[in-house]
């Protein structure tokens, strides 16, 4: 078995595009299931429950660290929780988390590899 891990392609169309399309179809989703089902509520709703749930991640990581058996599916429980007030709140907000992302991931790389030029880590 080959354990040497395939070359990242850092191009646009290799990797920033993918991402922003895939954000962009789930976010769609995310609206359309929110639309359907539940009362419309404004921005400021979701982004007190992103809070929340965000909070409550940071809660178990934080028993995790003082070593309080934390598990696997409790993380990944409130991980989705976040997801979720994310999506809702880019959504009430008009956000497209794929743009947003594909932007803040391309200042980021800027950023790393100008500083790699320099002999400093990100």
């Amino acid at each position: 078995m080959n354990n040497t891990p395939t070359p990242l392609d850092l191009s646009d169309d290799g990797f920033y595009t993918p991402i922003q399309g895939s954000l962009h179809s789930v976010q769609e989703q995310f609206d359309l299931y929110q639309r359907t089902c539940f009362p419309a509520r404004p921005s400021e709703f979701f982004a007190l429950e992103l809070c929340g749930e965000a909070g409550e991640l940071a809660n178990l990581e934080k028993k995790r660290w003082k070593g309080k058996p934390i598990a696997p599916e409790a993380l990944a429980d409130e991980a989705a929780d976040v997801l979720i007030a994310l999506m809702n709140f880019a959504n009430a907000s008009g956000i497209n988390l794929g743009e947003a992302v594909r932007t803040k991931l391309l200042r980021i790389e800027a950023k790393r590899q100008a500083l790699a030029a320099e002999g400093e880590e990100y």
